[in-house]
């Protein structure tokens, strides 16, 4: 996962999360990562339309956005 999060850094990629947030909730978000350690992410969140900083355990998964293709 960190490679995407590397990723995402490097080309100022979106990227789609699945995520738990403090209140145990599962939630999707759409973030570009502006930094990261071992332990947390800084990234711009756009269903905030702010800055957040996620921990990196509580992400489920992590991947690209998918395009639509079409009309």
């Amino acid at each position: 996962m960190k490679s995407i999060f590397q990723q995402s850094i490097e080309n100022k990629q979106k990227i789609l999360i699945y995520y738990i947030d403090s209140k145990n909730n599962l939630t999707q978000r759409i973030i570009q990562v502006r930094s990261m350690n071992d332990d947390l992410l800084l990234a711009f969140c756009f269903w905030r339309n702010k800055v957040r900083t996620f921990k990196v355990d509580n992400i489920l998964s992590a991947g690209p956005i998918k395009k639509r293709i079409g009309a």
